[in-house]
């Protein structure tokens, strides 16, 4: 590219630019991005209710709380915000350990910056460079890690207390028991849903699920019906099922309990004449295996009703 020359100035072809450290920073900040951005859930096979192959509905407080299953992601209650003690739940190690793959594209970047050739061709700009980029690793490392706290403009140390105190005043309700007829009332629950997603019947789901989770069976049924397929589910049979953990909150009470189960669930094709035809995927003579974390809600002394669908 020809230079642009001004007058009185003396120009001359030099060496080519080193690269700014700041482009260094960016250019890890896009890597670590890339590194911790969350993955789309695949579609899980033998699902009774649909490949959905998510999780779906409220747990009041708990929403968004580590439960052993994959998080929430469709829910009508407000996701969190970062100060307030759902985000970064302990779960041991620093934050490399916890991300063993940017540990080592960290480790090869760096590599790859500081031998790279022609990167430190003169030895006072190499020095610099390496003071500067020191720098910003350091910075980047206590960023990451936490070490530095934005509020306010300015960067001011965070105290371990500070840092959990949020997560200790968050309200999550009161733990409560559930006894065996509620277990015996979340089966009975569950079997009825895999019969009424099965028909397509609308009218009884509405009385075994909250208006949020039949809003998403409902849109389910509806895609399928577009696409002229239908999930068949039969032969039901539960092969475990035990409350994780229920408490109250106000006049409400939930329960979430963790149920494993195998059925025939094949989807077929419907004609036109509402007849089914040929399989479209499974298999009608084989049962599957599907496990997930169901949630339950009900008023005090009331009905329990579905509210929530993880998978495991």
């Amino acid at each position: 590219m020809r230079e642009r020359i001004f007058p009185g100035l003396r120009t001359e072809f030099s060496m080519p630019k080193r690269p700014s450290p700041w482009r260094l920073l960016l250019a890890l900040l896009f890597c670590a991005s890339m590194a911790l951005a969350p993955t789309v859930a695949d579609a899980r096979a033998g699902s009774s209710h649909g490949s959905w192959g998510s999780s779906f509905g409220s747990r009041g407080s708990r929403s968004f709380e580590p439960n052993h299953a994959t998080p929430l992601s469709r829910s009508a209650t407000p996701a969190p915000t970062s100060g307030s003690g759902f985000a970064g739940a302990a779960t041991g190690g620093g934050f490399f350990s916890r991300h063993p793959f940017l540990t080592g594209m960290f480790g090869g970047f760096l590599g790859a910056a500081l031998f790279g050739g022609g990167f430190f061709g003169h030895a006072m700009g190499g020095l610099f460079t390496l003071l500067i980029i020191g720098f910003v690793i350091w910075f980047l490392f206590r960023l990451l890690m936490g070490g530095f706290s934005m509020a306010g403009g300015g960067m001011a140390p965070r105290s371990v207390g500070a840092a959990a105190a949020p997560a200790a005043s968050r309200y999550r309700g009161q733990d409560i028991g559930v006894s065996d007829a509620d277990l015996s009332a979340f089966q009975g629950i569950h079997a009825q849903i895999q019969d009424a997603w099965s028909s397509g019947d609308i009218g009884h789901l509405r009385h075994l699920m909250t208006p949020e989770m039949l809003g998403y069976f409902n849109e389910e049924l509806t895609r399928n019906a577009s696409q002229g397929v239908q999930n068949l589910v039969s032969n039901v049979n539960l092969l475990k099922g035990e409350v994780q953990e229920a408490w109250e909150e106000g006049d409400l009470e939930y329960a979430t309990a963790y149920l494993r189960w195998n059925a025939i669930d094949y989807v077929v094709r419907i004609g036109q004449n509402g007849a089914a035809e040929p399989i479209v995927s499974g298999n009608p003579r084989s049962p599957v295996e599907s496990e997930e974390v169901w949630t339950f809600v009900r008023r005090r002394g009331g009905q329990w009703l579905l509210s929530a669908i993880q998978q495991v």
